[in-house]
């Protein structure tokens, strides 16, 4: 469980609570949907949704910030990022403790430019448009998730290289 406070600093905040809280609490029916209802914000992996924050919300909390974070911006603004697979909450409080609202956050994937390729037990994922290339996906085959992740990592370790 991730808990970010406002009084600790507004770039604290901003990096951990602010995203998770805003982008799963404040995506419209959220906000304005009545206690104990929650309403469910839509993320996919590796993509981000602004979100805006009840007025008051003085922390937030993510449930499982593996799956979604949070970044808290200015004028009661959050981004949330899709980290992996699942469902998580997000809970905002008031400088009180007192709920203001709590939402479900689901992460899932862009279905319509990811091709799977199954082979037995073995997955291999791939973006295609128009053209396939791999894309790792959690639940991707070991071998394939590590030599593309690899080959990312080289290739932007390069770009970051020669930039300086």
């Amino acid at each position: 469980m991730l808990i970010i406070c406002a009084h600790h600093g507004r770039r604290w905040l901003a990096s951990r609570t602010a995203a998770a809280i805003l982008a799963i609490v404040m995506s419209g029916a959220a906000i304005a949907a009545p206690r104990g209802q929650s309403e469910s914000v839509i993320v996919m992996v590796d993509h981000a949704k602004v979100v805006r924050l009840p007025e008051k919300a003085q922390t937030v909390v993510v449930g499982n910030p593996a799956i979604a974070d949070v970044s808290v911006q200015r004028n009661g603004i959050m981004i949330v990022t899709g980290k992996s697979f699942g469902v998580t909450n997000l809970i905002a409080l008031d400088a009180n403790g007192t709920l203001l609202a709590e939402s479900l956050v689901r992460v899932g994937t862009a279905s319509d430019s990811v091709l799977t390729v199954q082979r037995g037990m073995d997955r291999e994922s791939y973006a295609c448009n128009p053209d396939c290339q791999p894309a790792v996906q959690m639940g991707d085959k070991q071998d394939y998730f590590a030599s593309a992740a690899g080959q990312a990592t080289a290739r932007n370790a390069l770009a970051t290289a020669t930039r300086n």
